[in-house]
């Protein structure tokens, strides 16, 4: 044989394939996956061999078992595996064992075993063996599953199952094929051959069978594999008849059928019974119209005689079967058919057979076919787990009484017959005859105990009953099919004429099976009312005396007047209370015969008032029956328990109507049966406690125990006494709750029980008593108070309400709930053995209440220990979940939980346990102390700890879970079971979820699988089985989420179970977001399960009607996707992000990625750029917009309640009481609480009207409870589309901001983002847009705007880069920069613009916090079109004027135009929402606001918005907010300020003023609105901080974020200075106003300008504020604009005047000397070298601040000396005229020292000199540095890695080994930029101060040379009067100083002096200098500055040096 033959299937070929046959199969008939059709079509192709030979397994071989021998040594070939696997002995041996003990091949026990292997993780505690065996079966399970769903699907007569025409087809001719290859033998002869007890057997002998669980699943395996082989012929046979041979087949395997040991049918044989009646069943074509002819042509009764031939003999001529009975049922079905096909046309080919008929029946009836049917059918369990079954039995019955009229008169006639005989046998004395047959009576109890049961609801016991009047019947009760007023049908005339006839003259051996019939037809609404009617009508009621017997024994009046007269018989023979021994009398008056009768009426009675209300009502308010006193009547007197118990419950039917139960409660008290009063005079107790000791005690049954404890039940529920009792003793339930607790349940366990079910049926129905009390009760504070009540005189307590004395019992250490715990733990253990034992249902339920009791009670403990506290009680109670942590006596362990934990072990066979049990450990999840404790118990025995954590698993894999269930299908047991599994399954995810948000260890660590005794991101996560991996809930909940993702249609959980789906997605996301937990789990989620590229493909999920799931579960997926992805970037696992992005991001379609071992990508690293350059028509909508547009930005909103009775406000009110935040935060209305209150408000009514009125208020309230209902729903649906657009917002972010830039290039960056703004914009500017997603969208397009600008601008300064690169080589070409802006070009970026803008006005004028984000986005956009920092290469001036001007319009100004032109298009509405904000509002808005105006303004060139901002008052109002800032800007500067908010709004404001400065009309505006004396009139510029010696180096605090009290003053005067300065600069035409206004703020803060002045401390912060200040000193302090004060101004003002500005001035001058020749601040200068501040060297700033002090001083004097005099003959001195400082150390070091010159000196003319060559050798030394600057700049892609390291960390100090090349070649050009253009500023400076030094150098040379007289010559007075006296006034007019400072000045200057500066200018001023000086005009200001400037003075200088002074 080949080796391909000898290779294994590791999915075990007898399994795997079996299971993937059944999952097609139910995928495409139970699931209606229609997708599935042609997978199944394949399936049924390839496996028709496996279903022909069903069950059929490989044979043995030797070939086989000699390759399995050697596999040890030389392997064996697996399918899809390479090589070969060595086998261990062991394996090989046990697949011996295996293939002989199920007659297996050896291959296929190798496969079983392997397959077993891999399995054993969902099996834990078995071995491979074990799990093989459970293959084994499940594979034959499944192929009969298989089988039987496919014969269902049949095209039939009996059922449709709604499948598509081909699908029925093509299952119809499979299944054809299949019978024709005999498959109806084949199934016959397995149900033989397959026996479970010979196969256990077989198994127990070979060691095959393990624990108590594979004991019971390889039983249920086998069972349900027979039970299926079976019901496959009956659903043949329901569909399609069988044909001749088969029905032989089947009727011959009937033959030898035996019962089971209770004399019932087992399944299998039912269904085979079943499947032989629907062959003879001819029924339906009664009711068929459609397709008749068809049918008949298929039914082989009517077309074949040979089928009728060889039926009928076989009938008729057979040997007696081995159930008698069983033959009978089938010769009455044929007879039935017989009777049927001569009814029929064309027929009469077959009357020999059908004349038959009567004889087969009577051949069927002296068989007892009824008491067969009675006993062996319908007593069988099976029967009511089919509803076909019921249909077929009931159509059998109701056959043979339509069909055969005359057979059912025959029997009525014999039984009268016999009812005589009976009558002379008793007045003879005689015993009955034996040969009397009893045939009528069984046919009653047959139709009585079929319709008994009715689980599937069907009322088919209506045919039975025919309104006799249709007049009479109404549309609540008598309608047959919606036929009230036609005639019925002919069946039901019959039908019901049979059940009238045969209560005529009824003998009375018939009286009870009449009874026992009649009750079984009035179960059931319908039938209850046409019985009660009946009964009604058979009365005397026409009797005046109703003590005229004569009519109907079987009526209402027979009966109640038969009550009545026992009632008085044995009320007379009732002994007094002192006679003990009255129990024991012996009963007279009943007899047992008549107590039958009263037990089968009192059954009839309860089962008619059960169903009907409105014979409840009826019989309660007979003004002559008094049905409910004469019953309680009755219990009082000595009558049989049995007796008293059928009375207490048709006594509970009565009161399920609560009119009727508040009645009997007051009955019941009255009547004593429990006895709850003492009587003093009284012996001794009576009542039900003393029948429950004495009697029911003794006899060891307790019926009337329980009955008492169902009629409690009953009226508890209907309706609940709060003043029982009241007026005889303290009112209240408390002696009723006493009784049920402390004699029936805590002494249930103790009791003696002669059937043993019966002690759980105790159990059961008080634990449901308590149950009720305890759901219905809600704590008050008065539960906690006692409260007093009169009685009899005296003051006594009133009992509590039962629900509080239950919690209290429950809530602590008591008797009762211990008992619960320990019955809790005796059901586990019992259910553990996995047997059946008597009452194993009633323990079941038993438990399931005791579980519901300890889950109420820590509902509600919360608010009980609550209102405790507040009461001040001295009650102690204890919350359950600690007591339930207490030591169990039984075992000595604290295992009450672990008990309780255990039935989730059972959820497969009782998921209702389960559900109780997960309810209680997610309530005790809340608790973290509690949990550390539980993961201890739980892991403290392995073997328990696997058996917990399998039990959890195995409810999360549970298959036979359903969410989406109608609630008309929930009755359905199998519905409701699949419901109940699903909830247990939420309920365990809440739990996980629960305990994720807890510390470590917690249960949640334990379950998933995590480490709980080491740390638990130590956990390595593996595949089941890998490494010794348990299968833990993880696993399951990935499991969950797989199924289905390899298909088409994604996970199928996100449709079948949305709810389900949501959670699982949410445990993922909590687990990939703890930090513990991220690394393993998201490391096994991308290795070993690869399972958010295969969830997130499949996005959008869209589920019908579940759309706020659908939303949820998408968030959570995208949060962890978000996380996966900023994980993968961090790590740069570059594969595994791209993956994602490509799947996120594409724009074509989606191609498969896979990963290889090292985790790269298997074809080229291509990013996202390669996917667009693709031909449109293969474009597809991306998956990040396709998610987006899954969120409906549509909301509905509620309508407006309409109310007539209720007040609509005061029920708003109401309904905001009621609200309360929910597991997921969301505010909701709590609907119970909101309908308590406002029953509770119906309940207060008083009066005749409110009862009136009641329905209408009830539906009142009705409406409102939909009202609030559907306003939860929207807000839970308006909550998940925030969530959701959250989490897209979150993945959107992370894409852009946090995965690797280079993995979406520039362009395909730039067109995501368009695309995700236009879709964001589309979506919000919807005019049904909700409003609460706004702050969202708005968030999300600042970030989008942000991103946007970034990457334009980037790619706009590397196209400017390459440009400035061409421009500074010198090959430039016209088209070097793009014609458009960005890859997405000019005209989207309009759009956006719009579309922007239309959103801020979309927001009206609410949103502010919106519009902030909009503000923020509008800045960015704006920013696209600013121009970046270009590096000042000093070539720019080359162009001459007429170039600049001609020269092309460059993009940036373009783009700004048209924004412009965009912005005016929106015209006021825009600018009034804008300055409304900036104006008012919240601070970061008006900021926001604030800086939009600035950019607007900055780029508006028609100054519309500068227009309206001041014509509207906005500036004004600026303005005045100045003044009110005023104070709270003071207290910003104490050591601990308030927020600073306030302090960066001010700056915001200032910002904008500044901007507005900047232009004319803006100053003019500025000036107008008095904003600068609003600045003078603002104190805290006079709080001046004082200086701390340690903010000379940094001026922030390192430690913190609030900066230094100084560095908060500086923020706060510096833009006031720096708006000062702009307006001196602009204002031209208002010059002298503008300046006038400014020196009065200078004088307005006189004491800090002189601070300032004085500069005690050189630091950046105090340099800053020098450089602003001396330049505005420089254009204030003038003689303009002092003379134009001085005209308006008084004397006293004017004297002031002139000594602020003289000091002002003298100290501008000896600034000069300072900064000139300080000593230390050439030591400071060194000190800045290496200081860095914030990362940035701050000796560039201080440099340039201190050029710039310098510049702004020499220009001072320059326009003094200007304004002064227009020659220099009038020439103020400014310096005396002195060049010994700029000589004494010509030709030394630079930085030589000059003596300091106090301030009120004034300077000599040498610091001028000085500072002069000083410039010019810097100017050399800075352009050196410039030029190598540019030249770096040039070449900065050939620069070595340290040297560009070395630029970075001037920008980055630290941490820039981590960032790419790329990275870092941007920050290096960027420093390049920064220090090119501080240099390039610098030259300027050197270059100004260079030219006015030489200007003011030659006006003192000229005069001091040209003009100046010396004092020691002889006309020096007369000179004095001519050159200084005529100077005198114009001085003191023009300057303001004192000329008297001015004469001494000149006293001083005599000729040596002169000649001496003669001397020293010529010396000084040498070649050297002349030549640097023409240097610097040549080189820098032929195009830069004043061209021959320097030249012209250099002349003059030289000049006036060389002459010779006479």
């Amino acid at each position: 044989m080949a080796a391909s033959t000898m290779a294994v299937n590791s999915a075990a070929s007898l399994w795997g394939p079996y299971k993937d046959i059944w999952q097609t199969v139910e995928s495409v008939i139970w699931k209606h996956q229609p997708e599935a059709v042609h997978l199944l079509d394949l399936t049924l192709k390839k496996h028709k061999p496996d279903f022909i030979s069903l069950y059929k397994n490989p044979p043995k071989n030797v070939q086989h078992r000699e390759k399995v021998k050697k596999a040890s040594v030389e392997g064996i070939v697996i399918q899809g595996q390479q090589g070969t696997r060595l086998l261990p002995d062991q394996l090989i041996s046990e697949a011996f064992i295996l293939s002989d003990l199920l007659n297996i091949g050896e291959l296929a026990a190798v496969e079983l075993l392997l397959a077993g292997e891999h399995q054993l993780p969902r099996f834990p505690g078995m071995t491979r063996g074990l799990v093989a065996i459970l293959l084994y079966w499940d594979g034959k399970r499944c192929m009969a599953l298989s089988l039987h769903s496919l014969i269902q699907s049949r095209h039939g007569k009996t059922w449709t199952l709604e499948l598509g025409s081909e699908l029925v087809s093509m299952t119809t001719r499979f299944t054809d094929e299949l019978m024709e290859q005999g498959l109806t033998q084949k199934v016959l002869c397995l149900i033989n051959q397959v026996n479970l007890n010979a196969e256990f057997e077989k198994l127990q002998a070979a060691r095959g069978l393990g624990n108590p669980v594979h004991r019971r699943a390889v039983s249920d395996l086998i069972k349900e594999s027979r039970q299926t082989l079976a019901e496959c012929l009956f659903a043949w046979a329901c569909q399609t008849p069988l044909s001749k041979d088969d029905t032989l087949f089947l009727i011959c395997h009937m033959e030898s059928v035996t019962t089971e040991a209770d004399g019932t049918l087992d399944n299998v044989n039912l269904a085979l019974l079943m499947a032989l009646l629907y062959c003879f069943d001819i029924s339906f074509l009664e009711n068929v119209t459609e397709d008749r002819e068809e049918l008949i042509h298929q039914l082989p009764l009517l077309t074949e005689r040979q089928y009728v031939t060889a039926i009928h003999s076989r009938l008729l001529n057979s040997q007696p079967w081995k159930l008698p009975g069983l033959q009978a049922v089938v010769r009455l079905a044929w007879a039935l058919a017989l009777r049927g096909i001569s009814q029929l046309p064309d027929t009469a080919g077959l009357t020999e057979f059908t004349e038959a008929d009567e004889l087969v029946a009577n051949m069927a009836i002296g068989q007892n076919a009824f008491l067969f049917l009675t006993e062996a059918v319908v007593g069988a369990e099976g029967l009511y787990q089919d509803e076909f079954y019921i249909r077929r039995i009931h159509n059998l019955i109701a056959d043979f009484l339509t069909l055969m009229p005359m057979k059912v008169k025959q029997l009525r006639n014999r039984a009268d017959e016999d009812a005589r005989i009976i009558h002379m046998s008793l007045q003879m004395g005689t015993e009955p005859p034996s040969t009397l047959r009893r045939d009528l009576e069984h046919l009653m109890l047959l139709i009585g105990e079929l319709y008994l049961k009715d689980p599937f609801k069907l009322e088919l016991a209506l045919e039975y009953w025919c309104p006799s009047e249709p007049l009479q019947t109404t549309a609540t009760t008598g309608t047959f099919s919606g036929l009230a007023h036609h005639r019925p049908p002919q069946r039901q005339l019959v039908l019901s004429k049979f059940v009238r006839q045969m209560g005529d003259m009824l003998p009375p051996s018939l009286y009870l099976p009449y009874l026992k019939m009649l009750r079984g037809l009035a179960n059931g609404p319908h039938c209850a009312h046409y019985c009660f009617s009946l009964l009604k009508a058979n009365g005397s009621s026409h009797v005046e005396n109703i003590q005229v017997v004569g009519g109907n024994p079987v009526s209402w009046e027979h009966f109640f007047h038969s009550l009545m007269l026992y009632h008085e018989h044995l009320r007379r023979d009732i002994p007094s209370t002192d006679t003990i021994q009255y129990r024991h009398m012996p009963l007279r008056g009943i007899t047992q015969r008549e107590m039958d009768g009263l037990i089968a009426f009192l059954q009839l009675t309860a089962t008619i008032v059960n169903w009907s209300e409105n014979a409840r009502l009826a019989l309660c308010e007979h003004p002559q029956w008094t049905p409910v006193v004469v019953m309680l009547g009755l219990i009082q007197c000595s009558i049989p328990p049995m007796l008293k118990a059928d009375i207490l419950k048709a006594l509970a039917a009565f009161g399920k109507s609560p009119e009727i139960a508040a009645s009997l409660w007051q009955s019941l008290e009255y009547t004593q049966i429990l006895q709850t009063v003492k009587i003093p005079s009284q012996r001794q107790d009576t009542g039900i406690e003393v029948e429950l000791n004495e009697i029911e005690s003794r006899s060891e049954e307790y019926a009337l125990t329980r009955s008492f404890c169902y009629l409690i039940s009953i009226l508890v529920e209907s309706s609940f006494p709060t003043n029982l009792g009241a007026g005889l003793r303290p009112p209240g339930f408390d002696p009723y709750l006493r009784f049920l607790r402390d004699s029936v349940f805590l002494r249930f366990p103790t009791r003696a029980y002669r059937r043993a079910a019966e002690k759980w049926e105790v159990a059961e129905v008080v634990l449901e008593v308590f149950y009720k009390l305890l759901r219905d009760y809600e704590p008050r504070s008065d539960d906690f108070t006692d409260q007093m009540v009169e009685l009899q005189g005296e003051l006594v307590a009133a009992y509590k309400s039962p629900g509080y004395n239950l919690m209290f019992h429950l809530l602590n250490d008591s008797p009762m709930l211990s008992l619960c715990l320990s019955l809790l733990e005796e059901g586990v253990k019992l259910l553990d053995t996995c047997a059946p034992f008597p009452g194993k249902k009633l323990l079941e339920k038993a438990v399931e209440y005791s579980l519901g009791l300890l889950e109420l009670a820590l509902q509600k403990e919360i608010q009980f220990m609550d209102w405790l506290r507040e009461s001040h009680s001295s009650i102690i109670a204890t919350p359950l979940e600690q007591l339930l942590q207490g030591i169990n006596p039984r075992t000595k362990k604290a295992d009450h939980v672990v008990n309780i934990a255990r039935y989730l072990c059972h959820g497969n066979t009782n998921p209702d346990l389960a559900f109780e049990s997960a309810k209680i450990l997610c309530y005790i999840s809340r608790y973290p102390n509690i949990q550390v404790k539980l993961v201890g118990d739980f892991t403290q025995d392995q073997t328990a700890s696997e058996t917990l954590m399998g039990g959890f698993v195995e409810c999360l894999d549970s298959e036979g879970a359903e969410e989406m269930i109608q609630p008309e299908n929930a009755i359905v047991p199998e519905k409701k079971s699949s419901l109940v599994r699903h909830n247990i399954k939420i309920h365990i995810l809440n739990l996980l979820i629960n305990s994720l948000e807890l510390k470590a260890p917690n249960l949640a660590f334990y379950l998933l699988g995590y480490e709980v005794r080491k740390p638990v991101n130590a956990t390595n996560l593996q595949d089941p089985g890998v490494l010794g991996c348990p299968r833990t809930c993880l696993h399951s909940i990935l499991n969950i989420l797989e199924k289905g993702t390899k298909g088409r249609n994604g996970p199928s959980v996100v449709k079948e179970s949305p709810h389900l789906a949501e959670l699982c997605y949410q445990v993922i996301y909590q687990l990939c977001a703890y930090s513990d937990t991220s690394g393993p789990t998201m490391r096994y989620l991308r290795t070993s399960q690869d399972f958010l590229f295969s969830q997130l493909q499949h996005l959008p999920f869209a589920v019908k009607g579940h759309e706020i799931s659908a939303l949820n579960q998408m968030s959570w997926l995208m949060k962890t996707a978000g996380i996966e992805l900023r994980v993968t970037s961090l790590n740069r696992q570059r594969s595994h992000t791209q993956r994602l992005l490509h799947l996120l991001l594409d724009d074509v379609p989606m191609r498969s990625y896979t990963i290889d071992a090292e985790g790269g990508l298997e074809e080229d690293m291509r990013t996202i750029t390669g996917f667009l350059q693709v031909d449109s028509t293969s474009k597809v909508r991306r998956k990040i917009l396709s998610i987006l547009d899954s969120i409906d930005f549509r909301q509905e909103s509620t309508e407006e309640l309409h109310l007539d009775f209720f007040d609509r406000i005061q029920i708003e009110q109401v309904i905001c009481k009621c609200e309360h935040k929910n597991q997921q935060g969301q505010t909701v209305c709590n609907v119970k609480l909101l309908h308590r209150v406002l029953i509770a408000e119906i309940n207060a009514l008083q009066g005749i009207a409110a009862i009136g009125q009641r329905p209408i208020l009830l539906e009142e309230i009705n409406t409102i409870l939909q009202h609030v209902v559907e306003r939860n729903k929207l807000r839970e649906c308006l909550h998940a589309k925030r969530h959701m657009l959250e989490s897209w917002r979150h993945l959107v972010e992370i894409i852009l901001a946090a995965c690797p830039p280079d993995l979406i290039q520039g362009e395909d960056r730039q067109l995501v983002i368009r695309d995700l703004l236009h879709e964001l914009h589309d979506k919000i500017l919807n005019e049904e847009a909700a409003q609460e997603l706004m702050p969202i969208v708005a968030g999300t397009v600042f970030t989008l705007t942000a991103h946007l600008s970034q990457t334009v601008r980037n790619e706009q300064k590397q196209a400017l880069n390459a440009h400035s690169q061409n421009v500074l080589n010198g090959c430039s070409m016209p088209g070097d920069i793009s014609a458009t802006f960005g890859y997405i070009g000019d005209s989207s970026l309009h759009i956006i613009l719009r579309k922007l803008l239309d959103f801020i006005l979309r927001t009206g004028g609410g949103f502010q916090r919106v519009r902030a984000h909009l503000y923020g986005a509008l800045l960015y956009y704006l920013q696209t079109s600013q121009k970046p920092d270009e590096p000042d290469t000093l070539e720019t001036g080359k162009q001459t004027m007429w170039e600049r001007l001609t020269a092309p319009e460059d993009d940036y100004t373009k783009l700004q135009k048209d924004n412009m032109n965009i912005i005016e298009s929106y015209g006021a509405s825009l600018m009034e929402v804008v300055c409304r904000d900036a104006c008012d509002g919240h601070e970061i808005g008006q900021m926001l606001a604030l800086a939009v105006l600035d950019r607007i303004v900055a780029i508006d060139q028609h100054q519309q918005w500068l227009y309206y901002l001041t014509n509207s008052g906005y500036l004004k109002a600026l303005a005045d907010s100045l003044a009110q800032d005023d104070a709270i800007l003071q207290s910003m500067l104490s050591t601990k300020p308030p927020l600073l908010k306030a302090l960066y709004l001010y700056e915001s404001k200032m910002a904008f003023l500044t901007r507005v400065a900047k232009i004319q009309p803006g100053t003019e505006g500025i000036l107008t609105a008095g904003v600068i004396v609003r600045l003078s009139q603002c104190q805290v510029y006079d709080h001046r901080p004082e200086t701390e010696s340690h903010s000379m180096l940094c001026i922030r605090d390192p430690l913190g974020f609030i900066p230094a009290p100084v560095e908060r003053y500086r923020q706060i005067l510096l833009p006031a200075l720096q708006l000062v300065q702009v307006m001196l600069t602009t204002s031209t035409g208002k010059h002298h106003q503008a300046a006038s206004q400014v020196l009065q703020f200078l004088i307005a803060h006189s004491e800090p300008i002189q601070a300032i002045l004085r500069c005690q401390e050189i630091t950046a912060g105090s340099l800053r504020e020098l450089a602003l200040l001396t330049g505005i000193i420089g254009k204030t302090a003038l003689p303009g604009v002092v003379s134009e004060i001085e005209a308006e101004g008084n004397y006293g003002t004017i004297v002031e005047l002139r000594g602020h500005i003289g000091r002002f001035q003298r100290q501008c001058l000896a600034l000069l000397s300072r900064f000139t020749v300080s000593d230390r601040l050439s030591e400071f200068k060194k000190q800045q070298e290496a200081t860095q501040v914030g990362g940035v060297n701050k000796k560039d700033e201080m440099e340039l601040a201190m050029q710039q002090i310098c510049a702004n001083v020499v220009q001072y004097c320059q326009t003094l000396l200007i304004q002064s005099s227009a020659g220099s003959q009038h020439t103020i001195c400014l310096f005396t005229p002195s060049l010994s400082e700029g000589t004494s150390r010509e030709g030394t070091r630079q930085d030589a020292q000059l003596a300091m010159v106090p301030y009120w000196r004034l300077p000599s003319l040498g610091i001028v000199l000085f500072l002069l060559r000083q410039s010019a050798n810097d100017f050399f030394s800075s352009y050196e540095s410039h030029r190598q600057s540019v030249t770096k700049y040039q070449n900065l892609q050939h620069l070595p890695p340290d040297e560009i390291k070395e630029l970075c960390q001037a920008t980055m100090p630290t941490g820039v080994d981590k960032i790419s090349a790329a990275q870092r070649q941007v920050l290096a050009r960027r420093r390049l930029v920064h220090q090119i253009n501080h240099q390039a500023e610098l030259l300027s400076l050197y270059c100004y101060i260079v030219e006015n030094c030489l200007f003011i150098l030659w006006r003192h040379l000229e005069y001091y040379f040209l003009h100046c007289v010396p004092t020691d010559t002889h006309d020096f007075p007369n000179a004095m009067n001519v050159s200084y006296r005529g100077r005198e006034q114009q001085d003191s007019q023009r300057f303001g100083s004192n000329p008297d400072s001015r004469r001494l000045i000149l006293s001083q200057v005599n000729q040596h002096d002169l000649e001496q500066l003669q001397i020293d200018a010529a010396a000084s001023f040498g070649e050297s200098l002349q030549k640097k000086l023409l240097e610097i005009e040549n080189g820098y200001c032929r195009v830069r500055s004043r061209h021959l400037f320097i030249q012209a003075l250099v002349r003059r200088i030289r000049g006036l040096v060389r002459i010779k002074r006479t």
